[in-house]
């Protein structure tokens, strides 16, 4: 760890901001592992909004009329300006009120949130028991903000609020998550509840159920009707959500037709790898070959859960031995099944102390019972280390520089998804993919994400599709995504719905690893002989969450 360097005033703006945060969404708390309201929910009501609003705009008033001390300070007032001036345009876009999606919005947040509370005593469940009970309560609020949207004319598209109403429905089932999580509460060291505490938690899961259920009652009924039919957003309302995805604006158009060039590029890598596993084969023999091969297989979320903890552990040991210098908090990681079945891939950082692992996290759909280790080997190094993990792990450990907002709270998607995918490859230059079809499994989730830049830009954007047979639309994306991803159906159509609720957020991580890249190179190229991978890597990661147009700025100065 470095020297302890002293607190600025920028830092305590910084500093100050993250409290008001934690006091306006105790969620905020629950994240960094810190004290708060957590039996408590912020308020997702029009008031709860504008009183966020209110308060980033103070902090963007006293940020102006600060001056940095030196470049940590530099950074954290160009990063925090950047991002609550996003908010401040986000929010006179009226965005919140049609902020409803498959994956990311406070239909999903609300519940995912239990998934990182604290559940070893008695007081974790008690609290556990209060914040249930404040559920319908957030839900009500969440309610009046989208029932605002259809006044105003400002609503989500109807796939959205279709797909979204079955979540709910779920969640509002006597046989869902929230029976479930209740029902099994013990605890450390495998203890029985109270039972006045176990009632209390039953009374919680019955408001809760009965909050998503009306939930799902109001967006089919209300939102549905009155909801867009077009998923398209438009180029306007694109660039500020890819804006708020990268801390960089880029040229859409450009960086389209750079997708599609790079689309073409994986799939000849992918091409010549297929025939080196089997001569002569197309990628798609290829895979079946694979897919047949037993040593390759997992069976069950016990087996997945198990080869991930492996997996990690060891890419752990040995690039803290040899590539990266890995602080001892930051090697403890955490892979979880998660308990829900939506189909997404996710991590969740340390909290601030590192008393709560960074976690990565498996959604496994309904009904998927087998999983190939060559596909899956480089999400593992995706979601961990060299990946998600280590670069957040890293910027949590450096509290003797960062803020807390730049430890915890800063950076963009297009930073961290960005990194990751740099990571998959630097795994391959560093001998970990030597195995074709590991290899072959990283190209298939590099073309995927490539697909994605093309799809996300060329549905939201309503250019015409790549068979000139017209425009994008979801039909088409579906069509082009299944062409382009070899995976379970399920999961195809989980993905296409996110991209198009979600514009903007799944080419940051395509583009993001792009400008990594360009990045490196640039350094490479000032630098010359005197490069060094490892000295450049510690400089980005010791910076913590950031935009990608800072991390520009300040790497290649």
């Amino acid at each position: 760890m470095t020297d302890t360097r002293k607190p600025t005033a920028i830092d305590a703006i910084a500093e100050t901001w993250v409290e008001t945060m934690i006091d306006l969404d105790p969620d905020t708390a629950i994240w960094l592992g810190l004290p708060g309201r957590i039996g408590e929910i912020g308020d997702l009501s029009p008031v709860g909004h504008e009183r966020y609003i209110t308060e980033a705009k103070k902090v963007l008033a006293a940020l102006d009329a600060a001056t940095p001390v030196d470049e940590v300070d530099e950074v954290t007032k160009t990063d925090i300006s950047y991002q609550l001036g996003l908010d401040v345009q986000s929010s006179e876009a009226k965005l919140f009120e049609r902020d409803l999606n498959v994956i990311a919005s406070p239909a999903q947040g609300v519940r995912e949130i239990f998934d990182l509370m604290p559940t070893a005593t008695e007081n974790d469940w008690s609290v556990i028991a209060k914040r249930l009970g404040n559920v319908p309560g957030a839900i009500d609020g969440y309610i009046e903000t989208l029932r605002k949207g259809i006044a105003d004319g400002v609503v989500p598209a109807r796939r959205q609020v279709v797909e979204v109403a079955q979540q709910a429905r779920k969640h509002g089932d006597p046989l869902g998550f929230f029976f479930d999580f209740t029902g099994a509460a013990a605890l450390e060291g495998g203890a029985e509840v109270p039972a006045s505490l176990a009632s209390d938690l039953r009374l919680g899961a019955e408001a809760s159920a009965d909050a998503y259920a009306r939930l799902a009652e109001f967006l089919e009924t209300e939102l549905a009707p009155a909801a867009s039919e077009h998923d398209a957003v438009g180029r306007e309302l694109y660039q500020l959500h890819s804006k708020h995805f990268l801390g960089a604006e880029i040229d859409l158009d450009e960086t389209y037709e750079w997708g599609r060039e790079e689309l073409q590029r994986m799939v000849d890598e992918q091409t010549r790898i297929a025939g080196e596993i089997k001569a002569g084969a197309s990628v798609e023999e290829a895979i079946e070959h694979l897919e047949k091969d037993p040593s390759r297989k997992l069976h069950g979320t016990d087996a997945l859960q198990k080869w991930m903890q492996e997996t990690s552990d060891r890419a752990v040991a040995e690039l803290s031995r040899d590539h990266f210098d890995i602080p001892d908090p930051v090697k403890a990681l955490e892979c979880m099944i998660a308990p829900t079945q939506e189909g997404g891939i996710y991590y969740t950082g340390p909290s601030d102390d590192f008393s709560r692992a960074g976690r990565m996290w498996w959604s496994v759909p309904e009904g998927v019972t087998e999983f190939d280790t060559w596909r899956e080997l480089t999400t593992v190094y995706h979601e961990g280390v060299p990946g998600h993990h280590l670069q957040i792990g890293q910027a949590v450990y450096n509290r003797a520089t960062l803020n807390t907002w730049r430890r915890q709270l800063g950076g963009t998607s297009g930073h961290a998804e960005g990194w990751a995918l740099y990571a998959e490859r630097l795994m391959e230059e560093l001998g970990y993919l030597e195995d074709p079809a590991d290899r072959l499994g990283m190209l298939d989730g590099q073309r995927m994400r490539a697909a994605r830049v093309v799809l996300d830009i060329g549905v939201h954007l309503g250019k015409p599709n790549l068979e000139g047979t017209g425009t994008w639309d979801a039909d088409y994306a579906l069509q082009f995504m299944r062409k382009n991803v070899n995976m379970n159906d399920s999961f195809i159509r989980f993905e296409v719905n996110r991209y198009l609720g979600w514009p903007g957020q799944a080419p940051s991580y395509k583009v993001g690893q792009r400008i990594w890249e360009q990045i490196r190179d640039g350094a490479q190229k000032r630098d010359g002989a005197a490069f060094s991978f490892k000295e450049f890597h510690k400089k980005a990661l010791d910076l913590g969450g950031v935009g990608l147009d800072t991390l520009k700025s300040v790497l290649l100065k």
